[in-house]
């Protein structure tokens, strides 16, 4: 069965990481397995250097796993791959009963909006992304089609998404 996925997108510094943390705990609090993939527009490491595996990275291995009694990860190179899109990454995930997508605005899937009074980029995303389903923000705004909620209303999103994607129907 495919899982379950919500988005929270926005521009640069309006809140999507606050929000889809706030979320990942308040819905897990509520029993559910959540899963996140974030989409960098950037450079990225999660290894540093000093460590064994950045070491085997270093030295030129395409993929490396990292496994201890408490977590794994995998690291894979693209070298001159091209970028997995969204659907392969979903692919890669375990089950779970929802993925917070963060990011990947511009893909087909249910998202919400995060607006903050303070960022450069005021333009709504939602006037040509049909995907864009509710808006969470810091200040009154001019949409007045989609649902609104005040960015902190962490309770108030969670019931929204639970609706939207369904999945509060099942016993946690």
């Amino acid at each position: 069965m495919k899982q379950p996925v919500f988005g929270i997108v926005g521009w640069k510094n309006s809140g999507k990481t606050t929000l889809t943390a706030a979320l990942v705990t308040e819905l897990t609090k509520r029993g559910f397995r959540i899963a996140t993939l974030k989409h960098a527009h950037h450079t990225f490491d999660i290894d540093h250097e000093g460590t064994d595996s950045f070491r085997h990275r270093a030295a030129g291995a395409q993929e490396v796993a990292i496994v201890s009694g408490r977590r794994w990860a995998v690291i894979h190179e693209l070298a001159e791959e091209r970028e997995p899109t969204l659907q392969e990454m979903l692919a890669r995930l375990s089950p779970c009963d929802l993925v917070l997508i963060e990011g990947f605005k511009r893909e087909n899937h249910p998202k919400l909006e995060c607006r903050r009074q303070d960022t450069r980029d005021h333009s709504f995303l939602a006037t040509t992304d049909p995907g864009i389903v509710a808006v969470a923000t810091d200040h009154d705004t001019e949409s007045q089609t989609l649902p609104q909620f005040a960015l902190g209303d962490i309770d108030g999103i969670a019931d929204f998404i639970i609706s939207h994607t369904g999945i509060g129907g099942e016993t946690h």
